[in-house]
């Protein structure tokens, strides 16, 4: 097969077929992660739906825009999921925590987890999940924004305390969590370079007469308007000069292409729970 290339950048060593299943497949994320994994040359079991959605039992491959696959989307993971082994899942926590106690008994052996806004409860699940499936979960799965991560730990290491941390997020009106996934993710990745975790850097939301900044903290703002695919920015400030490091996604297929390379890694991998970086060996 063709390497995956074009719009998310990337390039991918010949890999074995997969057998894929997609859950929230008829949502924009769910076609587009269905059109990358045609456009791989893999196939494709099954798609998930909720329950009265009118998607059910239509084919996926109409549903995203490219030709009839004669497969279609189900009601239950367990029929969307029979036949494959690996689950793309770009959709709540409710739904992706479901799966994780289903796919295991279906011959599934790895999981996609785009989904985001997880409770630290939640969180724990999925750990515990990995022993027995390989996770790629990540915030965001485009290389640029992967490696702007990796930008923000290097600098947030190389500059003082003394140097402010505020991280920007522009996202469509209909985002439900925030500060989003890979805002987080960012924040994460300057609090270890400051060695320390985000929940102790994190400041609250600035609001209020007094909402004067703390030294030291890492800052978060969100915005959500029109239908903005996602902008992240994160700004490093001193009394004398400003370091903006940012990203812009164009096109949501970056997020889906970058899903299926997270599935061809994982299909050769021991179960665990693993991010971008191992895919990407950032």
């Amino acid at each position: 097969m063709d390497g995956l290339r074009g719009k998310a950048g990337y390039k991918r060593a010949m890999t074995d077929q997969l057998n894929i299943a997609v859950a929230g497949a008829a949502g924009r994320m769910g076609r587009q992660l269905v059109k990358a994994a045609v456009e791989a040359g893999h196939q494709l079991s099954g798609g998930s739906e909720a329950p009265g959605s009118l998607h059910l039992g239509k084919d996926l491959g109409t549903l995203a825009g490219v030709r009839s696959l004669g497969v279609q989307t189900f009601a239950g993971i367990s029929e969307a999921a029979r036949g494959a082994n690996v689950w793309l899942d770009f959709t709540v926590p409710k739904a992706t925590l479901a799966a994780l106690d289903i796919l295991p008994s279906l011959g599934v052996t790895a999981m996609i987890v785009g989904t985001t806004g997880f409770s630290a409860a939640e969180e724990k699940m999925i750990v515990q999940a990995s022993k027995r499936l390989v996770i790629v979960k990540a915030g965001n799965y485009s290389l640029g924004v992967n490696l702007l991560e990796a930008l923000v730990r290097q600098a947030a290491a190389r500059l003082g305390d003394d140097w402010d941390i505020e991280i920007l997020e522009t996202h469509h009106r209909r985002k439900l969590d925030a500060p989003s996934g890979t805002a987080l993710m960012l924040g994460e990745a300057a609090a270890e370079g400051r060695g320390s975790s985000l929940n102790d850097l994190r400041t609250p939301p600035y609001d209020g007469p007094d909402a004067k900044r703390e030294a030291g903290k890492i800052g978060f703002a969100v915005r959500r308007t029109g239908d903005v695919i996602g902008d992240h920015e994160v700004t490093f400030g001193s009394d004398l000069e400003t370091l903006t490091l940012s990203h812009t996604a164009l096109d949501r297929a970056v997020f889906a292409h970058g899903a299926i390379k997270a599935a061809e890694w994982a299909a050769s991998q021991k179960p665990g729970l693993y991010g971008m970086n191992d895919v990407l060996n950032i």
